[in-house]
């Protein structure tokens, strides 16, 4: 037992005759662990990029709400009257008729 315990520590199973299979068990580990560090940082920019876009998508939402509440307030009969009272431009008193067209 303490002899396979100090072969294994001084490495003798990478250098016996049937070392090569070791080799290649070897480097198929050390193949998928850079495989599957690659994975994580891919994934983890990936992770970035949606915060990202996530914050972008709450500031054009709020901007959007913004420009529809200054629109609206804009579309006010008050505040065009306001902007149109300098030209001499009134709100009509008469209100407007409906025009039927017969077939």
């Amino acid at each position: 037992m303490k002899k396979g315990v100090y072969d294994f520590l001084k490495g003798k199973f990478l250098i016996h005759d049937d070392a090569m299979k070791n080799w290649r068990f070897i480097l198929f580990c050390t193949f998928l662990a850079i495989i599957m560090i690659a994975c994580s940082h891919q994934a983890e920019r990936k992770v970035h990029k949606i915060a990202k876009m996530n914050k972008e998508v709450r500031e054009l939402r709020s901007e959007f709400v913004d420009t529809k509440k200054r629109l609206m307030q804009m579309k006010m009969e008050s505040s065009i009257t306001k902007k149109l009272s300098g030209s001499g431009v009134t709100p009509s008193n008469v209100p407007p008729q409906k025009i039927i067209i017969l077939r």
